[in-house]
């Protein structure tokens, strides 16, 4: 994005005619250079489009054009102009301007500006969202200064500003040799720094819980955004100090410190920042971690798998110790239940996605009445946690929804094998299913999980429609619909949360966390980032300075219900079995 301005004074305004001149040198000059579109640089009776007359339209004679141009001495642009959001160039060069209008913010495909050789002096803030704008001439006014907006201009490839008295600091970042992107850092950087610090998330209760809820614990669903995905080319937006992963691990482990989640169920996990930070930082505030990177690291070197991103499960270790990880590769399910289906083994096998899973024992044993020998370690309800990131990519919706069925049929497995152990029913082990799922509220993914069933022929199923591969992930023998029996409730309903993932294309809920209401009574959870303040603090999207990652965590409180546990032979013949129990679930 190296701007590459005309020649000439940044401090000396030229006169008219030497304006003029040097203007249309620039433009013949930078266009035989290839710097600039040939569209943009043709000028007065060299543009080629106009307006029918009548005589024309009456004869049916229809024109289409994305650029005007408005010459004569003109001293305020008229709003229909404005009104005018399908232009994609605007040239209001050699005229009298003194000010352009905020309402210029309207015209939002625009992506060429010229108002070279007028005598502005200032600027509206609102130019800076058009987010479209690629080049911006501004040569020969009376500009000292720019609107901190002029930062937002992600798109910006040159920048004209010759021929202005600037500033001596804005002069002397003008001219550095990469000057748009050096001018578009530092107002980026002085924007940032306006903006206040975030107000704090409210707490909203769902239930006050009763006095047999004696085991009460916190969990935290959250997508730190792995280093080599936070690039400055897909957020532009965020100061490259504020994307750097010193500065957001910092504010990420600050996050946890102070909401003090006794669970955290982490996604894009870099494995050497599991190790190397994670690992050592938590333990300093009492916790213990488990970490699993993406299946692809089977392949790579020991330097390579360094740089894979996984899950990771944190616990505190005063209200938990792990009994069992376990560990859930798509590309491994993918192979074992594609029976020659090719777009099993096309699609789904590709893609490298994971999940992970802890079976962790509280530290204070949670029943009701029940005889004394069943006071021991072994019998008491353990909590199972499940961390996941399903694939990200819109277009593969199916493989999407194919990963959550045998995400949901593993558990299904583990539930039963946890319950077998200990004489219970299924019912009574509590589970938590949280991560990215990068699916919103109106697709399969979420439909399956929280209705526990969805019909062989939706339309996220793509291809796999009419195809009888996905039958054995179903526990159903329904040739109409697949199902899962195990019912799960989300902690957040839309009227808590609109967003969990906020970029500059993309605002939406892609996070959750699903629990067994069963077994698992949930008592609050973490309120919304403010709107409000994301949009007066100018940030068009996260990352930024205030939030470290493009998610947002989410943080839910439960209380573990009490369980009758009756006795061992009337547990046994009552025991609901939904799967068929692999032994190398519960394998030590």
């Amino acid at each position: 994005m190296d701007g590459k301005p005309v020649a000439g004074s940044a401090s000396t305004p030229k006169s008219s005619a030497e304006s003029k001149k040097e203007s249309n040198t620039d433009r013949r000059d930078l266009d035989r250079n290839g710097d600039l579109d040939v569209y943009s640089m043709q000028n007065g009776s060299l543009r080629v489009h106009k307006y029918l007359t009548a005589e024309e339209l009456a004869a049916g004679k229809t024109t289409s054009w994305a650029e005007i141009e408005l010459r004569g001495t003109i001293r305020n642009i008229s709003q229909p102009v404005f009104e005018m959001d399908h232009l994609t160039a605007l040239f209001i060069n050699d005229n009298e301007l003194e000010r352009l209008p905020p309402e210029i913010s309207k015209l939002s495909k625009l992506k060429v500006l010229d108002a070279s050789n007028n005598r502005i002096r200032s600027l509206p803030s609102e130019l800076g969202d058009i987010l479209t704008l690629e080049q911006l001439h501004l040569n020969n006014n009376l500009i000292r200064t720019l609107p901190f907006e002029i930062g937002k201009l992600y798109n910006l490839k040159i920048l004209a500003l010759h021929g202005n008295p600037l500033s001596p600091e804005l002069n002397q970042v003008y001219h550095h040799p990469t000057t748009s992107v050096k001018v578009l850092q530092y107002f980026l950087v002085q924007l940032c720094a306006r903006a206040l610090p975030p107000p704090e998330r409210p707490w909203i209760r769902t239930d006050v819980g009763d006095k047999d809820h004696k085991f009460i614990f916190t969990v935290m669903c959250y997508n730190v955004l792995c280093e080599k995905y936070a690039t400055p080319s897909q957020y532009p937006y965020c100061p490259s100090w504020a994307l750097n992963w010193d500065y957001r691990r910092r504010m990420i482990l600050s996050e946890i410190r102070s909401y003090e989640p006794d669970v955290v169920a982490f996604q894009e996990v870099e494995t050497e920042q599991f190790y190397s930070f994670f690992v050592p930082e938590l333990k300093r505030f009492g916790y213990a971690g488990i970490f699993s990177p993406k299946s692809r690291a089977k392949t790579m070197t020991e330097d390579e798998r360094k740089f894979v991103d996984g899950c990771a499960i944190f616990w505190k270790s005063s209200k938990f110790e792990l009994e069992k990880k376990h560990l859930i590769e798509f590309t491994q399910l993918a192979i074992a239940n594609a029976n020659g289906c090719q777009q099993m083994l096309n699609r789904v096998m590709t893609r490298d996605n994971i999940a992970l899973a802890a079976v962790l024992q509280p530290t204070t044993c949670v029943l009701r009445n029940s005889s004394s020998h069943w006071h021991n370690k072994n019998n008491c309800i353990p909590l199972i946690v499940c961390t996941a990131h399903i694939h990200w990519d819109p277009e593969f919706c199916d493989v999407k929804l194919v990963q959550t069925m045998m995400l949901v049929q593993e558990l299904g497995y583990l539930v039963d094998s946890v319950a077998g152990h200990r004489h219970l029913t299924t019912d009574q082990i509590p589970l938590l299913v949280c991560g990215d799922l990068n699916s919103v509220p109106a697709s399969g993914v979420y439909e399956f999980l929280a209705t526990g069933k969805i019909a062989c022929d939706h339309p996220d199923f793509k291809d796999f429609r009419g195809t009888t591969c996905l039958q054995k992930l179903s526990s159903t023998k329904d040739t109409n619909n697949y199902a899962h029996q195990m019912k799960l409730e989300t902690a957040y309903d839309s009227s808590m949360i609109s967003f969990t993932n906020f970029t500059l294309d993309f605002k939406g809920i892609i996070d959750y966390v699903f629990s067994t209401p069963s077994s698992l009574l949930r008592l609050g959870v973490l309120g919304a980032v403010d709107i409000t303040w994301i949009l007066e603090s100018k940030y068009m999207g996260c990352p930024n300075p205030s939030i470290p990652s493009d998610h947002i965590p989410l943080l839910v409180q439960y209380a573990i219900i009490p369980q009758h546990i009756p006795d061992n032979e009337t547990t046994n013949s009552k025991r609901s079995t939904r799967y068929v129990l692999p032994e190398r679930l519960y394998s030590r």
